[in-house]
């Protein structure tokens, strides 16, 4: 399973309306392989993959303030092909105030 969860800002959702999805991969994800996956994950065809490598931040923890780092992430924006959409992302309107 190289697809972790998918991203839900308010940039992406935006971006659903033009057909890209964004999701949180495994680092080591390749773009073939992300995109074999959403194809047989939703039942969609997937035309183009944009991949973005986020490189962890340093942080200091403990009473000598070590320094720590966090992970690498890695971000996958996915374009399919016209007139197609993935449903989990619908139940999230950018236009519709949240009560």
């Amino acid at each position: 399973m190289l697809l972790l969860r998918p991203l839900f800002t308010e940039k992406t959702v935006a971006e659903t309306s033009r057909g890209r999805y964004a999701f949180l991969v495994k680092p080591e994800a390749t773009k073939t392989e992300v995109k074999n996956e959403v194809e047989k994950m939703f039942g969609v065809k997937v035309v183009k993959i944009q991949t973005i490598t986020v490189h962890g931040k340093l942080y200091r923890t403990g009473k000598r303030f070590l320094q720590r780092r966090r992970e690498n992430t890695k971000k996958a924006i996915v374009t399919l092909k016209s007139g197609q959409k993935i449903a989990l992302f619908d139940t999230v309107n950018p236009a519709e105030p949240q009560k």
